[in-house]
């Protein structure tokens, strides 16, 4: 109750302002309700999924003439000229949005800049049907809607639906899959989240909502010509996102008014406003990365305990780890994979059984990381197949795995850290949700149920790693051994049939690589297979019930941990006399 408490504020704030303010404060809050309805779908794309979407005015045009052509020129509803214009900028959103599925920041940037650029010249050159440079009406409302408290009010309500929404999506598993995706790419795949689908969902309701602001946009002027949607406009949304900061709703709500109100007090600075903006984007930068959310998250600026231990708790395992019947084994078959002229992997055979530790083994360069690499599907191998069971496992498709049953950590923890512990542990359990991106925009029964759901199975998943206490703490606040068991608890999330280990113990103390040996060896008697990639000999001979060796991508040697301390070649190539 208490994060809805600014939310209320703010709301009674605007409910209040008519008995204080003139007409003229109508039109500036209102055009600060129209542009917040733009924001705050604009936000999911920017500051949860982290792409540089700076021309987003292009849907504000389009919504803004759409809404008028179909009024002026069709003479129909304004309500439903404005639902046409949200449907062509969701359109026109995935189209704008496609790209940022093959390119990266400043490159995305660019196309949305140019989309805007090209449609501005559009509306100036189409006079048959824009009016070109003289322009056309904006769609008029009929009465209560038709002064200017009136469209304010209409404004206000529209823009707490989508605040309402747009809050709802960024606590649901899409809006934990988007910030995944902005700061833990490799990691949301492996847990089962397609960027292509998430970001096509996020682009058609973005879209949708800043084409309604456009229609908005279009009564609240009255008349639209070219000039109206500039480039400091664009600026304006894509800072007020900065300013909010990433991954908040209130932080860009505020900064959205900030810069809405900034000119009514700023005035005679209106011509050097695009070098205010520069300004003021550079400060935050230096100043204040964080944005307003960042000053306003009072919780995590509270000192955690210090001398802090991992407890595991591996008795709780069952209860998380119900696979029913025994799983099928992951099998690979003359396994070959090379970079350039070098064979990472060569004509590698193995079996990763179900209910089993399978440690894996050899010198740096040895093709360990690769093996794991193929077999989550972010390698492709050039000769032999991955199978589960008898299924070909789909190459280049990491996305897929998490749904097969296979889960796996990282080298280097890979941890969304603006994100909360829970958060982040939740984000192993996506591929387990069913309803609806609408669902959760609306807060739907199956919704609700399910985040009781996928919430209780992350706190079982942190209790088994001995971190339930810090499920509210944001993850950079960790300590790296800390790090490495959130990895595990979020791959525990998914429940998965194989979980797959890349050096887990690499950084932790004596007493934890023992409490995480005693970990892997709970997960695998709870019917989880286990893939280990350790350089740490004794976890491997302590708790493994195979071995591979691995010596330049070939097999030296497999069998049991004794077989394994025996072989003379493994003694001489890897463990030492």
């Amino acid at each position: 109750m208490k994060a809805l408490l600014p939310y209320a504020a703010l709301l009674a704030a605007a409910l209040v302002l008519p008995f204080f303010a003139n007409d003229y404060w109508a039109v500036i809050g209102a055009r600060a309700a129209v542009y917040w309805i733009l924001v705050a779908g604009l936000n999911l794309v920017v500051g949860y999924g982290g792409q540089l979407a700076i021309g987003w005015v292009a849907l504000l045009t389009l919504g803004a003439y759409t809404a008028s052509i179909l009024v002026a020129r069709f003479d129909l509803n304004p309500f439903i000229a404005y639902a046409a214009g949200g449907v062509v900028g969701a359109l026109s959103g995935v189209i704008v949005g496609l790209p940022a599925l093959r390119l990266r920041t400043f490159y995305f940037a660019m196309t949305t800049l140019g989309f805007a650029t090209i449609l501005t010249q559009v509306a100036l050159s189409w006079q048959s049907v824009t009016g070109g440079g003289i322009g056309l009406p904006g769609p008029t409302l009929s009465p209560p809607f038709d002064s200017a408290w009136g469209l304010y009010f209409l404004a206000l309500g529209l823009a707490a639906i989508v605040t309402w929404m747009t809050a709802n999506i960024a606590a649901s598993r899409f809006g934990r899959s988007l910030i995944a995706i902005r700061d833990a790419e490799v990691a949301a795949e492996a847990s089962g989240i397609s960027k292509a689908r998430l970001l096509t969902i996020v682009f058609l309701f973005s879209g949708f909502t800043a084409g309604v602001a456009g229609g908005l946009f279009a009564t609240l002027q009255s008349y639209i010509t070219p000039d109206a949607f500039t480039f400091d406009l664009s600026v304006t949304f894509f800072i007020a996102i900065l300013v909010g900061g990433r991954g908040s709703i209130l932080g860009p709500l505020l900064g959205n008014i900030l810069l809405t109100l900034l000119p009514e007090f700023a005035a005679p600075l209106v011509a050097w406003s695009t070098f205010l903006y520069a300004a003021l984007l550079l400060a935050i930068v230096l100043l204040m990365p964080g944005g307003i959310a960042a000053l306003l998250d009072f919780r995590n600026r509270k000192p955690l305990e210090s001398h802090r231990s991992i407890v595991p708790q591996p008795d709780r395992l069952r209860a998380l780890l119900d696979h029913g019947p025994v799983r099928e084994d992951i099998v690979l078959r003359n396994v070959v994979l090379a970079f350039g002229g070098v064979r990472a992997i060569d004509g590698l055979d193995i079996t990763i059984r179900a209910g089993q530790v399978h440690g894996l083994i050899g010198p740096n360069g040895s093709g360990k990381t690769t093996t794991l690499n193929v077999i989550s599907g972010y390698y492709a191998p050039q000769e032999g197949e991955a199978f589960l069971g008898s299924r070909v496992l789909p190459h280049g498709a990491p996305q897929t795995r998490a749904a097969l049953g296979i889960a796996r950590t990282f080298q280097t923890p890979r941890v969304i850290g603006e994100a909360s512990v829970l958060q982040n542990v939740m984000v192993g359990a996506t591929v387990d949700g069913t309803a609806s991106f609408m669902e959760a925009a609306l807060t739907l029964p199956r919704y609700r149920s399910e985040e009781r759901t996928l919430t209780d199975r992350a706190m079982q998943a942190l209790s088994v790693v001995g971190l339930a206490s810090l499920a509210a703490v944001r993850a950079d606040r960790l300590q790296h051994s800390e790090l490495r068991f959130v990895e595990i608890a979020r791959a525990l999330a998914g429940r998965p049939a194989f979980l797959l280990l890349d050096e887990p113990a690499a950084g932790l103390s004596t007493d934890e690589i023992n409490r995480l040996g005693s970990l892997i060896k709970a997960i695998a008697a709870a019917g989880t297979g286990v893939l280990l990639v350790e350089h740490h000999a004794d976890l491997i001979f302590d708790i493994c019930d195979h071995v591979t060796v691995l010596n330049l991508g070939r097999e030296l040697a497999a069998g049991t941990p004794a077989d394994i301390r025996a072989h003379k070649e493994v003694v001489s190539a890897y463990l030492g006399a």
